[in-house]
Formats: structure tokens, C-alpha cells, sequence
């Protein structure tokens, strides 16, 4: 386990605003992997998981000369039109290849995915052949290796296939398999810690007035991180009480890599994660340029990273996917990622300030992009309702039908 220091948030002085670039830049630089690492994980179990260790090729693939395609193995290059060639008896097929050597000037059959003889090196396909009296009939010419695939044309032994860092998904583990590689060196999951403050905010399920609010946050955090691929540890709710809000704080210290607190992170009287954090370790508040979000609260409690989101549904979320995500990627042993945007055309209208980023719950339909049609950062549905978010820069900016904008689907953070 290694840990990060507790100053680690800290910022510069006379810092207030903070461009979201800068923001980001910042964060990635005082952050490290704090996971152990688990030896020897079987492939049954590593989808999701993230590499500790580079893998190279114990095997070549493929591991030797084989046919792409059904039909006939001979030596090229074929150049007399019309050719005629003996077969020899038997046949390479995939399971079963042939043993003996083609002598010079004669054909075999030969299946896709089979061993391409020796005394061959040129497949010709089924369609463009003809069989008569046990001879093959050739009426056009080939180059020497067509259809043939060369032993270690994909992977050769010793070539590394998978770098540390990356975050294992099928096609990893197909390419693993290839190989011959059973087992893998990967991070332990990082355990986050989704935590819920406030008098006002009830858990669902639970009674409330008409001045308290269902808890929308917790859940959504915390299917966010399972769906990231990391082991939740819920937290709960707790009440504007320091005691309580301590004592969740000293168990997500205890038990997480990183805790997730929503609302309560401001310089309010009632905000007591603040309160809590100041009294026993480092808080930092970031007021960083964009909307929603604007204030990020950045702490260390008893060696564990706290990132304090704000509590408005609509800006913990965007928060949590900008900063939160690659956040944690970096943490869990993967790499810190910016998330792929696309430039599309935008079907909306809007006139955007100069000084703050902007980030716009948006989705694409019929090639262009659209975005929701409020704003205000308390409508859930417009979280519901779209695929993504389209990224606005600190810079004023006049759109149009038809303006290029940057739309990052939700797929880019690792959803």
C-alpha cells in the first residue's frame, strides 16, 4: 500500500479560481496508485481488473504457418496460365495437420486454420479451383504466401501484448488466451466510500416532511463506481452532527482508498464535513471554473483521500465523471486519462460567457448533437436523458446550428 501525503491537496497561495485544465493538471500530479497488487489472477477473473505488471508473449501467434482459407497448398508463385498440378494423397485440416513433405510441383488439400505443409507456402481457394482425375486445374495467377498466414505475424515470442495500467476488458483477455497465458499480475480493486450528509436529506425509503429531500447522490455515486469497476463501501447517510459525520469519516478512512462525500463541504454553519475535516486532517477547497460545480473539496483524513462533491445531483455528477474518474483511475493502478471527445454539430443556440467551462448534459441524435433543454442544475431528468456531456471552454463563444462542439459520451470515463 503506498500512501500519499497528507499536504497533498494544498494549493499555491492566492490561488482562488482554478481553470478546469489546470484543475486537472494539478490533481494528476499529487496523485499515485495507493492498491496492492494480487499475483497470479486466473483469466475467469480478471475482466474488469486493472494490469499490475506488463505480460509478454510466452508463444508466438500464430504459432505456425496456417491457411487462411479452404482449398490448396502448393509452392509459388503461380505464373503459367493454364497450370496443372498432381495431388498428393490426404490432406493439412485444422486439427490434423500433414505430417510428410509436398514433393516439388504437387498440391494438397488444405482446410482454414490449418498447418500450411512443408514443400508449400501458396494457398489457393476452393472457388478458384478445379479437381479432375485427382489433378488441380489452375486458370489464373498467384503470388507466392497468398492466403497464407505466417507463423508470429500477429505476436512474436517475447513481444510484450499488454502494458501495466491498462484496464482488462474481453478482447484483452482473447489476446491473452492466444498466447497461452493463464494468469495475470493485477491491482487490487480500489475501495471508495460513498458518504451522505445533511438534516434535510433522507435516505429513500425512509419518512420525510416537505422540507426534506429524497437522497439522490448516494445511489447514483455509488452505481458509478460499481459500474467503474471498483468495490464499493456504502458509507451511508448520517445527520448535520459532528459525531456522526467523525465517525463515518474514521471508518471510511479505515476501510476505503478514497471516500466520496456530497453536500456539506462549503463554509456554512451546518457544514460539518468541513468541520470534521479541518479539526482532523487537511482540507483544501478548490473553486474551480465550471458550471455546474464550482466547488471541489479536496481533503486527506488519517492517510485516505476525501474528494468532497457538491450536493446538487446534476454537479456531483459532473464533477465526479471530470475529476472523480480519472481520479480514481489513477489511484487503482490504471492510467490517468483525458476522456475522448468528438467534435459534432450542434443543434442548439447558445451565447456562452468568457470565465468558466461549461458542461452541457447533452446527447447525439441523427448526427448532431442536442443539448438539454434547462440549465439549472437541479433537474435530475436532464441527467436521465442524456448520453453525455458536451464541454465548453473558458472562452466566450457564440453557437449555432451547425457549430462544431466537443461531445464527450459518458463511454469516455468508463461508463
Amino acid at each position: 500500500m503506498s500512501m500519499l501525503r497528507n499536504d497533498c491537496f494544498a494549493l499555491p497561495p492566492g490561488v482562488n479560481w482554478t481553470p478546469v485544465e489546470e484543475a486537472l493538471e494539478r490533481l494528476r500530479s499529487r496523485l499515485h496508485p495507493v492498491v496492492d497488487v494480487q499475483r497470479s489472477v486466473p483469466l475467469a477473473e480478471i475482466n474488469g481488473r486493472i494490469l499490475a505488471s506488463d505480460v509478454y508473449a510466452p508463444r508466438a501467434h500464430p504459432p505456425s504457418d496456417n491457411s487462411a482459407v479452404d482449398g490448396y497448398a502448393f509452392a509459388g508463385p503461380l505464373t503459367e496460365v493454364p497450370s496443372i498440378l498432381p495431388l498428393v494423397e490426404g490432406r493439412s485440416a485444422a486439427g490434423e495437420p500433414y505430417k510428410e513433405r509436398v514433393p516439388e510441383g504437387y498440391a494438397i488439400r488444405i482446410l482454414t486454420g490449418a498447418v500450411i505443409p512443408d514443400g508449400t507456402d501458396t494457398v489457393v481457394l476452393e472457388e478458384d479451383s478445379e479437381i479432375t482425375d485427382g489433378r488441380l486445374h489452375l486458370n489464373g495467377t498467384l503470388k507466392a504466401g497468398a492466403n497464407a498466414r505466417r507463423a508470429g505475424e500477429d505476436i512474436k515470442v517475447q513481444d510484450k501484448i499488454l502494458t501495466a495500467g491498462t484496464r482488462l476488458n474481453p478482447t484483452h483477455i482473447s489476446v491473452l488466451a492466444s498466447v497461452g497465458v493463464e494468469s495475470v499480475d493485477v491491482y487490487n480493486r480500489l475501495r471508495v466510500g460513498v458518504l451522505s450528509t445533511g438534516d434535510e436529506v433522507k435516505p429513500v425509503g425512509a419518512a420525510v416532511t416537505d422540507w426534506q429531500i429524497y437522497d439522490a447522490n448516494r445511489p447514483m455515486l455509488s452505481a458509478l463506481i460499481t459500474q467503474l469497476g471498483y468495490e464499493l463501501v456504502d458509507l451511508g447517510h448520517v445527520l448535520d452532527r459532528p459525531e456522526e459525520v467523525k465517525a463515518a469519516l474514521v471508518r471510511g478512512a479505515e476501510e476505503c482508498d478514497l471516500v466520496l462525500t456530497s453536500g456539506g463541504v462549503s463554509a456554512g454553519d451546518e457544514d460539518r464535513v468541513s468541520e470534521a475535516l479541518k479539526e482532523h486532517g487537511e482540507i483544501s477547497n478548490w473553486r474551480i471554473a465550471i458550471k455546474p460545480g464550482r466547488p471541489l473539496a479536496l481533503a486527506m483524513y488519517q492517510g485516505t483521500p476525501v474528494v468532497g462533491l457538491p450536493g446538487n445531483p446534476v454537479a456531483a455528477w459532473v464533477c465526479a465523471l471530470r475529476f472523480g474518474a480519472p481520479a480514481m483511475a489513477l489511484l487503482a493502478g490504471a492510467e490517468w486519462f483525458e476522456p475522448q471527445g468528438y467534435l459534432v454539430p450542434a443543434n442548439f443556440s447558445k451565447n456562452k460567457k468568457r470565465g468558466r467551462s461549461e458542461m452541457l448534459r447533452a446527447r447525439i441524435r441523427e448526427g448532431q448533437v442536442e443539448v438539454f433543454g434547462s440549465e439549472g442544475s437541479g433537474r435530475v431528468t436532464g441527467l436521465a436523458w442524456s448520453e453525455g456531456l458536451v464541454e465548453l471552454d473558458e472562452a466566450a463563444m457564440q453557437i449555432e446550428p451547425g457549430t462544431p462542439v466537443r461531445f464527450i459520451p459518458y463511454g469516455s470515463f468508463g461508463l
